[in-house]
């Protein structure tokens, strides 16, 4: 279903020599095919803003209720994308009507990365003017507008916090996860091998050794679709045997393996122990990122490290067959991770909430004034007390 409601602006940003209007889409397949070259631009970046990542997170991922909802910034004259799109969800409120009508970014705890789609060198800030001034028109009115795993280094960020405030909202940031990263610079496996600590390369190089010598292992790295199905049996083989919690979601991680297969984007690493599955990764290449996507082991093999094991198996293919130009470990601050990457960045959420309804404001008062009233009760009880002479001159 499409729904055009371009009257929605309630600035001067809405008027263009172009025409421009915002529409909004329910589903993915309503789109036009003039989408296919936003979302593919956007994919260079990350494939978490790719098409298909967001398919497959709709096809899997969602809670009951949730509905999708496309914001694009589109010509009037002609149904083609212009600049922009931003991906949501929303759910509708409950008969007691007691939460905020929120409108949230299409990710969850499987998204390392969100962001608007834009088309480079439109002018992000204007764009995302313009779309943010619709969204705070929309009707009925969104109470909140929550948007997270968001690049905090990217001038987006700034941009879309800046065209929120712009639109009339209230807007918090916030922290939600680091991400640590490998930039390889041209090196091979073996010279990035080379610059690790030397406490993690002497580890790594007697675990290895020691595997290797007794014959037992074996690596294979699944690439494309052809015994596809037999790979994710081995890979949730491994993850129902590790010290992991079960997927909320079980169709997900399916769904992705076949996803990144059919897209070229697979690299799927099963380490066999005497013939058994005993340690899995599920890597994602694409354009020129390799992206550590998840990680599992066979508890009954830990002594062996067969989960360092295969990460210096995929780390090679990554870097010596793939040539990628980074190596990033998602989400997350975890030892193990700083102790493969050299770099560290942060992803940040924005929450944005309308002053002009009543739930709006009551949001406000929650996290603004919570805030607010948690750092004078902190401030109030670091106070030093009187001293006794103070006290009775006082």
């Amino acid at each position: 279903m499409q729904l055009s409601l371009t009257s929605g602006y309630a600035t001067p940003l809405a008027t263009s020599r172009q025409a421009e209007g915002v529409k909004i889409y329910e589903r993915f397949s309503d789109l036009p095919k003039s989408y296919d070259a936003l979302f593919a631009a956007c994919a260079g970046k990350s494939f978490f803003h790719s098409l298909p990542w967001f398919q497959n997170l709709c096809d899997t991922a969602l809670d009951p209720g949730d509905k999708i909802r496309i914001y694009a910034l589109e010509t009037q004259q002609a149904t083609e994308v212009l600049s922009a799109a931003l991906v949501t969800r929303w759910r509708p409120a409950s008969a007691l009507g007691f939460f905020p009508r929120t409108l949230s970014s299409l990710s969850n705890f499987y998204t390392s990365l969100y962001g608007p789609l834009l088309l480079p060198g439109n002018g992000s800030a204007a764009t995302l003017q313009k779309v943010a001034c619709f969204i705070r028109a929309d009707s009925p009115a969104w109470d909140a507008v929550d948007l997270k795993w968001l690049d905090r280094q990217s001038p987006v960020f700034v941009e879309l916090e800046q065209a929120l405030r712009s639109a009339g909202m209230l807007v918090q940031t916030y922290f939600c996860a680091g991400n640590w990263y490998l930039p390889v610079r041209g090196r091979s496996y073996r010279q990035y091998f080379d610059d690790l600590r030397s406490s993690v390369r002497n580890i790594a190089k007697s675990k290895n050794r020691k595997i290797e010598r007794s014959g037992r292992a074996r690596v294979d790295i699944v690439t494309g679709a052809a015994h596809i199905e037999s790979a994710i049996e081995a890979y949730q083989r491994v993850y129902a045997s590790s010290w992991k919690v079960p997927e909320p979601y079980p169709q997900f991680i399916p769904g992705l393996i076949r996803t990144c297969a059919r897209e070229g984007w697979l690299r799927l690493g099963i380490a066999h122990i005497d013939g058994e599955p005993a340690a899995a990764q599920i890597w994602i290449v694409c354009n020129g990122t390799a992206s550590i996507y998840k990680i599992a082991y066979d508890k009954r093999f830990i002594d062996l490290s067969v989960g360092s094991y295969l990460t210096t198996h995929m780390m090679e293919y990554a870097l010596d067959v793939d040539k990628v130009n980074e190596v990033d470990y998602l989400t997350g601050d975890d030892k193990y991770k700083q102790d493969w990457m050299s770099n560290r960045r942060e992803r940040w959420g924005i929450l944005a909430m309308n002053p002009r309804t009543v739930r709006g404001g009551l949001a406000i008062a929650r996290h603004i004034g919570g805030r607010m009233a948690k750092r004078a009760f902190q401030s109030w009880i670091k106070k030093p007390p009187k001293s006794p002479m103070a006290a009775r001159i006082s």
